[in-house]
């Protein structure tokens, strides 16, 4: 008996296993199969999970895709790649943004911005979305990350925020006032010092997940966190500054905590320039302080 074929599949079938392919076989793939994939495709319900590629189209400057040298360490340069193909120059981040937005009908759940995400794309998404439970900034948004305090009252429902370096002081408050869901929260390569921490404890300690990876901390401030947050029972301070991570204070007050990363985290030493003011002597003292490789131990020839 011949089998079922996959475009007799009832539209909630469909659905269903569409809604999980992605934004680009969504976009670009899935609609062009036949006509019960395009129709399927149309539903808001497919749209609930919005991944934008890294970027929408190249920086200014490149005239071709095929020669960026950074391909290879973008993980979706073959779907950005195929955007800027099949929209030339009519593509922009705010209108791409707008447009796969109206998709979802304001279904969507979880978004993580493109890099180059415009205020009136975040305006429309704060707007369009109220039912979000997961946003990603990304780090590739620095002015978005500025303003976006403007509009964290607008998700009551939010359970994971992803930011890029920013201020945290000043959006915790508010992200406390409003959103009493969160339980996640990521701002990797971020200043904490005591303002900070002060208001983790304060308006956030009821957060489960904590990722702060690459900061810059003062220790009080690690400490202050580390006190105050007690249900966290994930905490990423890995590689950051301020701390070693052999610290014995730190590891004691975080041996609570089920999954706690610390690796690489060091204190920068700081060191007053040689008499002589000689850069290799100063290149060496710092690497013998901060147990670094000296570039000079290796034999290099710099004539």
């Amino acid at each position: 008996m011949e089998g079922r074929k996959w475009e007799d599949l009832s539209i909630d079938i469909l659905v269903n296993v569409l809604g999980r392919v992605g934004m680009e076989s969504l976009l670009l793939d899935v609609p062009f199969v036949c006509k019960s994939w395009y129709k399927a495709s149309r539903e808001p319900q497919c749209w609930e999970h919005l991944i934008f590629p890294t970027y929408i189209k190249p920086y200014s400057g490149f005239n071709c895709w095929e020669d960026i040298w950074w391909e290879p360490e973008i993980p979706d340069w073959r779907f950005i790649n195929r955007l800027a193909m099949t929209y030339q120059e009519n593509l922009s981040v705010t209108a791409f943004v707008k447009f796969i937005v109206n998709r979802s009908c304001g279904n969507a759940t979880i978004i993580e911005l493109p890099g180059g995400c415009t205020e009136e794309a975040l305006a429309y998404v704060a707007y369009k979305c109220p039912r979000l439970k997961s946003l990603a900034v990304g780090s590739y948004n620095e002015y978005i990350n500025g303003i976006i305090v403007k509009f964290i009252s607008r998700w009551k429902n939010l359970e994971m925020l992803k930011l890029g370096k920013y201020h945290l002081k000043e959006i915790i408050p508010q992200i406390g006032l409003h959103c009493h869901n969160l339980i996640w929260l990521s701002s990797p390569y971020t200043y904490i010092g005591k303002e900070e921490a002060s208001a983790l404890v304060s308006s956030l300690s009821e957060l489960k997940y904590l990722d702060l990876h690459g900061g810059d901390f003062d220790k009080e401030a690690l400490v202050m966190i580390l006190q105050g947050c007690k249900q966290l029972v994930h905490l990423d301070i890995s590689k950051s500054f301020g701390f070693n991570d052999d610290d014995a204070e730190i590891l004691e007050l975080a041996s609570q905590i089920p999954e706690f990363m610390c690796e690489g985290s060091m204190v920068i030493h700081v060191i007053e320039p040689s008499s002589l003011h000689d850069p290799r002597l100063d290149h060496e003292l710092f690497c013998k302080n901060n147990q670094y490789d000296c570039v000079y131990d290796l034999n290099f020839d710099f004539e």
